[in-house]
């Protein structure tokens, strides 16, 4: 295994990390009699293979259903100087309600410190004034790190570039010594926020690489074909780890083999080879471009406004980025799901789609200068009839 420090809290982390959310028996937290043998045995091999790996550093969420109950059957059988433990916690106006979901949670895992504890979704001004307002959660995680409970204290989230930015800024009760983000090739939007966190010796941990990545666990053919030699998946992580200043990758395991495909970094890293990457990449580039018109698919994703403050609260930024997605690299399931998730409210998938486009006034959209109010509304138009489900094209 390959370690990397983990910004300015000094810890060695894999560049591997396991990412606990798949591996889980529920959604809802469950009664030890109600987690079958089979599952509480799957999640051990995992375990153990990560562990045999080098993978040691394990990341979980309070509320990851009964993830942190399963764990906490297991790690009180491993040396605790063996792995580093990360959960994290949602914040809420009341700090103290924080508080007691990480200590539900340092319950359920069997442990009296977390090495990590990230104040979990982060994804919009109003959670950001919950963390970073005076005697807010950031203040509270703090006194729990006084408390000798928590090591380090970070944040993750699917919040917009300007709202993550405004957190890796934050420096009240300390800042933050790490961030979760969303980074992957499809989408380098937030790449302002990567360099930043870089710049100030945040650690930087890429989350769901491989499913918010774009479905990488089952690729389509074409981007297969656009990446041959390497998987998908594994370009990707080359992308990912090839990038100054991110420490780790989230290997989302369900089962002990899905470790494999990502282990095949490993020699990449070590040995500097970058032939395959590059052609792969080439060629990725010029298919998109040959569909959009640019060599990526989010190329235009901070010349539009956003979902807040455009017509009809449709999320620009998002629906043309699928767009192009779908177009250029056939990825079909992974925009489709992704775009059934706006219109819900959501604080992780915000806005509206592009149902009422013909209906709406673009004239005084901020937008590229080469693209005209008319041709905007059409570009949405034929993208939500590319996008939306329906029984006729599923």
């Amino acid at each position: 295994m390959i370690y990397r420090r983990f910004g300015k809290t000094g810890l060695d982390m894999p560049v591997l990390s396991f990412g606990c959310m798949r591996s889980m028996h529920s959604w809802q937290t469950a009664q030890e009699a109600e987690i079958p043998q089979s599952s509480q045995d799957n999640l051990r091999l995992i375990v153990e293979t990560a562990l045999l790996h080098g993978i040691n550093h394990f990341e979980t969420a309070h509320g990851y259903g009964s993830s942190e109950q399963q764990l906490g059957r297991i790690l009180p059988h491993i040396p605790r100087n063996d792995f580093i433990l990360q959960s994290k916690a949602v914040p809420s106006d009341d700090p103290q309600e924080f508080v007691a979901k990480v200590k539900l949670s340092m319950t359920r895992l069997g442990v009296d410190r977390l090495e990590l504890l990230a104040l979990h979704g982060l994804n919009d001004h109003r959670s950001l004034w919950q963390c970073c307002r005076k005697n807010g959660c950031l203040a509270a995680a703090r006194k729990l790190q006084d408390e000798g409970l928590v090591d380090h204290v970070g944040f993750s989230g699917h919040g917009p570039t300007d709202v993550i930015l405004q957190a890796l800024a934050h420096q009240q009760d300390g800042g933050f010594d790490f961030c979760n983000i969303h980074w992957y090739y499809i989408f380098d939007a937030n790449r302002e926020a990567i360099d930043f966190a870089d710049a100030h010796e945040i650690g930087i941990f890429i989350i769901s690489p491989s499913d918010k990545g774009g479905h990488l666990h089952s690729p389509t053919i074409r981007l297969q074909e656009l990446c041959e030699p390497l998987s998908p998946m594994l370009f990707n992580d080359l992308y990912c780890l090839d990038k100054k200043g991110v420490c780790t990758v989230s290997v989302g395991a369900s089962e002990p083999h899905h470790f494999d495909e990502h282990l095949k970094v490993l020699p990449f890293l070590e040995s500097g080879d970058r032939t395959a990457f590059e052609a792969a990449d080439a060629r990725l580039r010029a298919a998109m471009d040959e569909i959009s018109g640019h060599e990526r698919p989010d190329h235009h994703w901070h010349s539009f406004p956003g979902w807040d403050s455009a017509p009809g609260n449709v999320n620009i930024k998002m629906t043309l980025w699928l767009a192009n997605l779908y177009r250029a690299w056939d990825m079909k399931n992974f925009a489709r799901e992704r775009y059934a998730m706006l219109n819900r409210g959501s604080s992780w998938v915000q806005g509206n789609d592009g149902a009422k486009a013909a209906d709406l006034d673009f004239s005084e959209t901020m937008k590229p200068s080469e693209l005209s109010a008319d041709r905007l509304k059409q570009l949405l138009i034929e993208a939500h009839a590319l996008l939306k489900k329906n029984d006729e094209r599923s």
